[in-house]
């Protein structure tokens, strides 16, 4: 019965059903946003009348907290990085305890320490009764005296903070102003009056009750526990059902399948357009190897942030060494990328670009905008671009720290990457492989608009801006890049020999619906507790843990399949390629699937929001699912050249390098685990507040060091690759 649907034409009948259901339901909730998302007041006042801060300050803080790269060193609502506090709790905590000395005092004219137990609940009762008596609301937010004067209190200590840093704390200091710093006060207290203040129609606050704060009771929903309890439930049943469609109907071999496997792929020559694209290569694993070193100084400088590691930290702060990291990791993999389509687009229609030389044009445009954009990151974040750092500095939006210059540049050669690709192409024979190779390629050249949406200015809302970075961050890499590596997966195993069409076909088509029924809506798990309502708690709550089982399981056949040639004594020419493929499937399933499930239960999401747990999850999940994929793309390419040209070519340093970049991620995901682990249980037991403290991290120190041995062994693997890259592409002999 089952073989019946789970054919070719019901397969893309089903993923058009929910592909245009889920983007419908995402539609929809986007259009009524601003009825959900909490207010910026037009002032902030006392109830003597004095205002402490007005929406402008808001909104000017919020662009001063991107400018200088705030959200690259601590999280605001949890979002952001982990080596400062969050903002948002920091400012929190402190407040409250300030409220409970000035309540101490006015009460019993005595410090909070030397009350009685009885005295403490008293003075809790009245925090707690000021804390939820205040609204938050556009026509503007009255605080008491009482926490006029906490607000004051703590304002001074953070603006201390942000103007002369901490050195104990990874944090220098000495860019920003008094005057900037306040603005940014200003913006931190909304992310403080998000996190406590109820909405108007239930007793919960408009972060979803985050973070656990114990001062004032505030701690997870039912609505968290039960829908985690839900998901577990059918977590098994579903992974199950997916093995065995896998197995039973896609995989095994129907007496419908006419085909047979392919002879692995032949090149005798290269086209132009091809033998261009050799300059890429080196770039792709240059960049790489810089992203793994700097990968380690921010290592270091998380278990040792008093100190400088061979740079001094004045020059590389922590802050924009982490943008310069993930934004490195952005144009290598979109590099390695753009080489895959050009390198497929001419061996798919058998004839050569039409302008080889676009091919060079595409190099030097993606220079300009990678070196302007890494540039302009370091001198924006760095305070020397103040008029213009939301065009050429950093937008400070993590992941999303290109200024707007570099962002349309970066479109524009996505877009005529695309167009390359589709006109050489669109006159070939078509087959669903191939299409879904070409319009993922759209969805990733222009779903990266979503996050350049006003054009010329910041989003004044943070929940708002968060919302849509985040279909940037998920929607772009965990919908179009998961299609576009599905499609490139399947379509390389059959060239290569190694899957029957018939099968491979079957098997993307299934991934392809997991992609669209858990990818479109998952963005909800980033929404939980920003700002956005609690349903999104429910819809954002769907597993992704499933979506790379399909290609696992295909790549499991491809593997015997390249056992069972070597075994009848054939060679098989593109063994290193094919193992940067494999090694994605795993890597994917592994980092996105299992260390994914981890994170994407509500309950413990909202124990483990912005801290070490998340870590393992998106680096692994990077590396495998994108990053190996490129690297597969480059080796290709190398491969090709050194076939046409009749190059030696040895296995030896390309493995060596897979090897130890493959086991080095895999181990670097114990400690930062068990970090988060320990965080988690500090946020469970004593409140968030703590579980981003310096001292906390210090517990699991031993840990925090054992990173050099995973980080050491990715920077050598790194290295390997790019001398073999440079050996393969420049310095190979002629076969003898």
């Amino acid at each position: 019965m089952l073989d019946k649907f789970l054919n070719k034409k019901s397969l893309q009948g089903a993923f058009w059903i929910i592909a245009i259901l889920t983007t419908t339901i995402l539609i929809y909730f986007s259009a009524n946003l601003g009825k959900e998302v909490p207010p910026l007041p037009n002032s902030v006042k006392s109830t003597s009348g004095e205002t402490l801060y007005t929406q402008e300050n808001i909104i000017n803080g919020k662009g001063f907290f991107q400018e200088f790269g705030l959200m690259g060193y601590g999280t605001l609502l949890g979002m952001g990085s982990y080596m400062g506090p969050d903002f948002t709790t920091e400012l929190m905590h402190k407040k409250l305890i300030a409220l409970y000395e000035i309540f101490a005092q006015k009460e019993y004219q005595k410090s909070l320490e030397s009350l009685s137990e009885e005295e403490k609940a008293i003075i809790k009762t009245k925090v707690i009764n000021d804390t939820r008596s205040v609204q938050l609301q556009e026509s503007g937010v009255t605080y008491s005296d009482e926490a006029t004067q906490a607000f004051k209190i703590v304002e001074k200590d953070m603006i201390d903070f942000l103007v002369n840093g901490n050195a104990d704390w990874g944090y220098r200091g000495k860019v920003i102003t008094q005057e900037e710093a306040k603005e940014i006060i200003a913006f931190f207290d909304w992310s403080y009056l998000v996190a406590t203040t109820y909405r108007p129609t239930k007793e919960t606050t408009w972060s979803n009750n985050w973070p656990n704060e114990p001062l004032i009771d505030q701690n997870a929903t039912w609505e968290s526990q039960s829908i985690s309890l839900w998901e577990w439930l059918w977590l098994w049943p579903l992974t199950i059902l997916v093995l065995w469609i896998s197995y039973e109907y896609l995989i095994k071999p129907r007496s419908t399948d006419t085909d047979s496997l392919a002879e692995p792929l032949k090149i005798t020559s290269i086209f132009k357009s091809q033998e261009k694209l050799l300059k890429y290569v080196p770039i792709v694993a240059l960049f790489s190897f810089i992203q793994l070193v700097l990968g380690g100084y921010l290592a270091h400088i998380y278990a040792n942030p008093g100190d400088d590691f061979i740079i001094s930290q004045e020059l590389l702060p922590f802050n924009v060494v982490r943008q310069l990291h993930i934004n490195i990791a952005i144009i290598w993999v979109t590099i390695g990328w753009l080489v895959g389509g050009l390198f497929i687009a001419p061996l798919v229609s058998g004839k050569d670009l039409k302008f080889p030389k676009l091919v060079d044009i595409l190099w030097i445009a993606l220079l300009v905008v990678g070196g302007g954009g890494l540039i302009g990151i370091y001198l924006g974040t760095q305070g020397y671009l103040r008029e213009t750092w939301f065009w050429f500095g950093s937008e400070g939006r993590e992941y999303l720290e290109l200024g707007r210059v570099w962002d349309i540049g970066l479109l524009i050669g996505l877009v005529f990457w695309f167009l390359m690709v589709f006109t050489t192409i669109r006159k070939a024979k078509q087959d669903i492989l191939v299409g879904t190779i070409i319009w993922s390629a759209f969805g990733i050249a222009t779903l990266y608009i979503s996050g350049m949406m006003p054009i010329h200015k910041i989003i004044p809302n943070f929940t708002i801006d968060d919302y849509y970075r985040w279909w940037v961050v998920h929607l772009w890499v965990e919908l179009t890049f998961e299609m576009f590596a599905s499609g490139v997966i399947a379509f390389l195993s059959v060239a290569l020999g190694l899957v029957k069409k018939s099968i491979a076909t079957r098997v993307m088509l299934f991934e392809l619906v997991l992609i669209v029924l858990t990818g479109v809506l998952g963005v909800g798990h980033h929404y939980w507790w920003q700002g956005a309502d609690s349903h999104w708690i429910a819809i954002g709550g769907i597993f992704s843990a499933l979506e790379p089982l399909p290609l696992v399981i295909l790549m499991i056949e491809a593997i015997k399949e390249q056992k069972h040639i070597k075994e009848m004594g054939k060679k098989f020419e593109w063994g290193v390629p094919f193992l940067w493929l494999a090694g994605s499937a795993f890597l994917n399933w592994l980092g996105a699937g299992w260390l994914g499930m981890v994170i994407n239960t509500p309950i413990i999401n909202y124990y483990s929001h912005g801290t070490y747990l998340i870590i393992p999850h998106g680096h692994v999940a990077m590396l495998g699912a994108f990053g190996f994929i490129a690297y597969a793309f480059v080796y290709m390419t190398a491969k090709a050249n050194a076939l046409a040209k009749g190059l030696e070519w040895s296995d030896y340093l390309s493995k060596v390098g897979f090897w130890l970049l493959t086991i080095g991620v895999v181990i670097y995901s114990i400690p930062t685990l068990i970090i988060g682990f320990h965080q988690t249980q500090v946020a469970f037991e004593k409140g968030y507040y703590f579980a981003r403290l310096r001292e906390t991290l210090e517990a699991v120190d031993a840990w925090m060091w054992f990173r050099i041995l995973p980080d050491s062994m990715m920077i050598i693997g790194g290295g390997i690759v790019l001398l073999d890259l440079i050996i393969k592409i420049y310095f190979a002999k002629k076969k003898a």
